[in-house]
């Protein structure tokens, strides 16, 4: 691989470059990434999505872990605050101490992001393996309370299973394009890969392995939605450009808090063998003030 990155260590962290990711769906007219819709909900402006900021981190995390990372390491991400197109950003990913990217052990540490006045993007976890702590957001679903009064999504049920659905990214245009926009590329992400052929990324994992939300019906009540933490785990990567999955998913948690109402789900892509490749844990949130059940 010829690609080049920027690292420094600071503070016991490694860290690199300010990038500024664009909101690549600032056209989608009447959501969270609309200029009107955002502000009208309180926001700045029209939000760059959180699985964008997720592919700026592969670099470091190769950087701490090795290439292995694509085949068993884990990017846990829990947000904190939404950036607007071009702002800058840059990752942080927390050093290991008397470690090797080489070594063959299962280990977890501390991510985070920030703007360039210090505050914080996102927070969470990345590993390798399997470590025996919990990543970032599965420790903060076993510390979720009863859910208060739900209108929006007074219709889920947790345990609710999603049937498995074809899911593919086909290796053309498409990757052309996220190839295009990335802040911290990789040519393995668009050319031969030391797998063979083209992988994806976090921000493509995420696209392809959201498939059950069709099955859990959450659009039934119209409301402005926005991702609240993205977990994406490599099982047996990593996940190809081109090849034929099937994901299938399972609704894990419902809450509320003051401004939105969310939801929890897990979703686990598999080749058509059976074998699992990778998983996905998101929150949906949902904004209240955009409801008409909330008016």
């Amino acid at each position: 691989m010829t690609d080049t990155h920027e690292f420094t260590e600071q503070d016991g962290a490694w860290t690199g470059a300010y990038r500024a990711p664009v909101n690549a769906s600032a056209d989608a007219a009447g959501s969270i990434h609309d200029d009107s819709t955002a502000q009208r909900l309180g926001f700045r402006g029209g939000t760059v999505a959180g699985s964008i900021h997720m592919d700026q981190f592969p670099p470091i995390l190769m950087h701490a872990f090795g290439t292995r990372w694509f085949e068993t390491g884990g990017l846990s991400t829990y947000f904190l605050l939404a950036t607007t197109h071009g702002e800058p950003v840059r990752p942080f990913v927390e050093s290991r101490v008397d470690a090797s990217p080489a070594e063959d052990d299962d280990a977890q540490v501390a991510v985070w992001m920030e703007g360039e006045d210090g505050r914080r993007i996102l927070e969470g976890t990345a590993s390798i393996g399997s470590p025996s702590e919990p990543s970032e957001l599965r420790r903060r679903l076993g510390r979720l309370r009863e859910p208060g009064e739900l209108r929006i999504l007074e219709h889920v049920r947790v345990g609710t299973e999603a049937d498995a659905r074809a899911a593919r990214i086909d290796d053309g245009p498409d990757l052309d394009a996220a190839q295009a926009r990335r802040t911290e590329p990789l040519s393995w992400y668009r050319e031969t890969s030391p797998w063979g052929g083209a992988i994806l990324s976090p921000m493509q994992c995420v696209h392809v392995m959201r498939g059950p939300e069709v099955g859990f019906d959450l659009r039934r009540h119209e409301a402005v939605g926005l991702f609240g933490a993205i977990e994406v785990q490599h099982l047996a990567g990593p996940v190809h450009a081109g090849r034929d999955y099937l994901t299938r998913g399972k609704l894990l948690a419902v809450g509320d808090t003051p401004k939105t109402e969310y939801l929890w789900y897990e979703s686990t892509l598999s080749e058509k063998t059976g074998r699992d490749v990778a998983s996905m844990v998101m929150m949906l949130r949902f904004m209240k003030g955009s409801s008409q059940l909330w008016s």
